[in-house]
């Protein structure tokens, strides 16, 4: 690996672009590293966990929206979306779009966090569907995902988008072009002009994970991989783009971020170096915020030790910066209070989230977000009696860079009406590969049928697993085996929503 910095430049000077981060990108995205046998079997891992959650959200809102909006751009040679027959094909835009929105609607796969947040699988569907219309095979896939994963964790690494509150998919959309880039085999100049339009078309604020959080916390990353896909497909016609977009004298750095004076060091495998970064990120046990998954197995645990939760009188939960002022009190949200706030929003208070699980013993994708849930008596009461408070400890443990030492948890201390205290702790979740229980192939496995289960027939799981740990070797033809049908009994019957498609 090599640290890139990464720095603003007045136009006077004409970088070169050999020097500049987007090429550098695009110089490991059209590279011919090896394959390591361990980032394989994660690729299929987290195709098995994005088709879980994905089945999972169909007939949820945001998902049938986007799915009548990509059903609306039917085409003959397209790609497929994620429940229904894969004799049905639309352009890979509107897949991308459509697949993209049900992966991330439940938040519940895949995470990478350090200096900033990302969801490195929201690179898949994308690299997929661009696949499926392309007669790519399922090396190309293995490749396209990898780098995908690559560009955005090492991104995370060096630029903090969140201190700006810009929303991570400015992260998303250079890593799904150069993904793309690779996939296709494209020329390391058509990758760089691809990489900067899409960096330039996805800027949006984090407002979109505050206050009140609506569904467009699903719709934003299919929308920066949709933008992705266009910007390759006009750079592949030839065209070019803002350019230099991290180091320009009016550039991202300059006016978005921290301006002229910052230099960030961004990590990067050397040129032919195998592509491993999708090794250090993680999936989700629960549906929630990454930040809330030890807390949740630790609300788990004292579930058993505390006989009357009515006899508590406060909890306050030591953590680190991020989760204070992201899902914490410290974001000073009064919707993350509120039981009448949207699913979106609870599941990133971790104040309700550690009530439930403290109450109940253990976390649902459905059931603990359920308006009845959110207002029940005893849980209101229990929400309102937790606090937050950052710690530097677990701040440090947090951006620690050794991945095998870096923590996601806290230490929750619960004090009692009768003057007695309780306290515990937890560093990371328990699936988490240094967890008590990591997630391995077996798992992932589990949490399809779990998530799949009364909705995918036990012949097409069977089928679809079979097909996706056969990954390297599948062709052209078979990539339609990557899609899944649900059951006809499954489909919710849903009004046709009116739009301009």
């Amino acid at each position: 690996m090599r640290n890139i910095l990464v720095k603003v430049h007045p136009s006077k000077s004409n970088l070169k672009k050999k020097n500049q981060l987007a090429w550098k990108i695009a110089e490991i995205a059209s590279d011919n590293a090896k394959i390591n046998k361990d980032a394989i079997d994660m690729v299929i891992n987290r195709i098995i966990d994005n088709a879980s959650v994905a089945i999972a959200s169909y007939n949820r809102k945001p998902v049938i929206s986007a799915r009548q909006m990509a059903l609306a751009h039917p085409r003959k040679n397209g790609a497929n979306i994620f429940g229904l027959s894969p004799k049905i094909k639309v352009d890979c835009e509107w897949a991308a779009w459509a697949n993209g929105t049900a992966v991330r609607e439940l938040d519940y796969h895949d995470t990478f966090l350090a200096a900033d947040y990302s969801h490195p699988g929201d690179n898949i569907p994308a690299i997929l569907a661009v696949a499926q219309q392309k007669k790519c095979n399922g090396i190309d896939i293995i490749r396209g995902i990898l780098t995908g994963y690559e560009v955005q964790v090492n991104l995370v690494k060096g630029i903090c988008l969140h201190e700006h509150k810009i929303d991570h998919i400015a992260h998303l959309g250079p890593s799904v072009a150069a993904g793309l880039g690779t996939l296709l085999r494209l020329k390391t100049e058509t990758i760089y002009q691809s990489i900067q339009q899409a960096l330039h078309t996805t800027i949006s604020t984090r407002q979109s994970r505050k206050g009140e959080i609506s569904s467009w916390k699903a719709f934003a990353p299919a929308h920066a991989s949709k933008l992705a896909i266009e910007s390759v497909d006009r750079c592949m016609r030839g065209e070019g783009a803002p350019s230099p977009i991290y180091e320009g004298e009016d550039s991202i750095i300059a006016y978005v971020l921290s301006g002229p004076g910052k230099k960030y060091k961004v990590p990067l495998p050397r040129v032919n170096e195998p592509k491993k970064a999708i090794l250090e990120t993680y999936t989700k046990e629960h549906s929630a915020e990454y930040q809330s998954q030890a807390l949740i197995d630790l609300a788990r645990s004292l579930n058993k030790k505390i006989n009357r939760l009515s006899e508590i009188k406060q909890i306050v939960i030591e953590t680190s910066h991020h989760t204070h002022y992201v899902i914490g009190t410290g974001a000073n949200d009064p919707q993350k209070m509120d039981p009448n706030a949207s699913r979106e929003t609870l599941d990133h208070s971790i104040m309700y989230i550690f009530a439930v699980a403290l109450e109940d013993g253990e976390w649902h994708h459905v059931k603990s977000y359920t308006p009845q849930r959110a207002k029940r008596k005893s849980t209101i009461s229990l929400w309102r009696k937790i606090t937050t408070r950052e710690k530097k400890k677990w701040t440090k443990k947090y951006h620690n860079k050794n991945p095998n030492k870096k923590c996601f948890g806290g230490k929750v201390i619960i004090k009692m009406k009768n003057g007695s205290t309780i306290s515990d702790e937890i560093n990371v979740a328990d699936a988490h590969p240094a967890g008590k229980k990591p997630f391995g192939r077996k798992e992932y496995i589990k949490k399809f049928k779990t998530l799949t289960n009364g909705i995918v027939s036990k012949k097409e799981t069977e089928r679809f697993l079979k097909c996706v740990q056969n990954l390297k070797k599948l062709k052209a033809k078979d990539l339609k085996g990557l899609n899944i049908e649900i059951m006809p009994e499954a489909r919710k019957k849903s009004k046709k929503l009116i739009g301009i498609f």
